[in-house]
């Protein structure tokens, strides 16, 4: 299994029991979510497939755990085969610190309006293109809870300190999205990881699930 170097000591383990009961908690959720979920997802996937060409999912490497690398599963938003590498610039900038944000107006990642799908909007806005990840939770690369995980060219631009995000395993939402989305700067995003890490329980596990759930439930979807 890959793995990309972070240059930090061996990883710690936080809370051994806590871990084991973490566990035992994604899956007994991410089953009958599953189940639950799996007619939605049948449509959305002849949805995806009707609206434009290219495959239905959106597979990526990913950095979990450890510097990990694993494949991360989403639907697929965009259009097949688009340029990204706008996107790729903007996203070093925004980790290194070079994106500085207006006021209080939020931080949005630079896809135009044209590469995102119909259907698309619509699985960003609701945030269930990110339904495929209970995939990757069941696999256990991913937790229900967790920092959001980067890619490895994100990686490379860490500062030190933001490599402390890397040290749990990554989650499908967490406490940087329920408190700001994808609309603060990242620094501000590893605060958020940092302080989900020193603050870590089954408890606040459970209450970012149900402030994540709130969100969706108002739509205000889940960056």
């Amino acid at each position: 299994m890959p793995w990309v170097v972070i240059d930090r000591p061996t990883v710690k383990l936080y809370k051994p029991y806590y871990q084991i009961f973490k566990r035992l908690l994604d899956i007994t959720l991410c089953i009958p979510v599953l189940i639950i979920f799996l007619p939605f997802a049948i449509v959305i996937s002849t949805a995806i497939r009707l609206d434009s060409p290219g495959p239905i999912l959106f597979v990526q490497k990913r950095v979990g755990k450890g510097g990990r690398l694993f494949d991360i599963y989403k639907f697929r938003t965009l259009y097949h085969n688009i340029d990204k590498s706008s996107h790729q610039a903007f996203m070093k900038d925004f980790v290194q610190g070079k994106v500085q944000q207006k006021g209080n107006n939020p931080i949005f990642k630079p896809f135009k309006d044209s590469q995102v799908t119909r259907v698309g909007r619509f699985l960003r806005d609701s945030s269930l293109d990110e339904l495929p990840q209970l995939l990757n939770v069941l696999k256990g690369d991913m937790s229900l809870v967790g920092p959001r995980p980067n890619v490895p060219w994100e990686v490379e631009e860490y500062l030190e300190w933001h490599k402390e995000r890397l040290e749990v395993l990554p989650g499908i939402t967490g406490l940087a999205q329920v408190r700001g989305r994808s609309g603060i700067l990242f620094d501000i995003i590893v605060q958020y990881d940092i302080e989900y890490i020193e603050r870590q329980s089954l408890w606040f596990d459970l209450k970012i699930l149900w402030w994540t759930f709130s969100h969706l439930f108002i739509g205000g979807g889940v960056g």
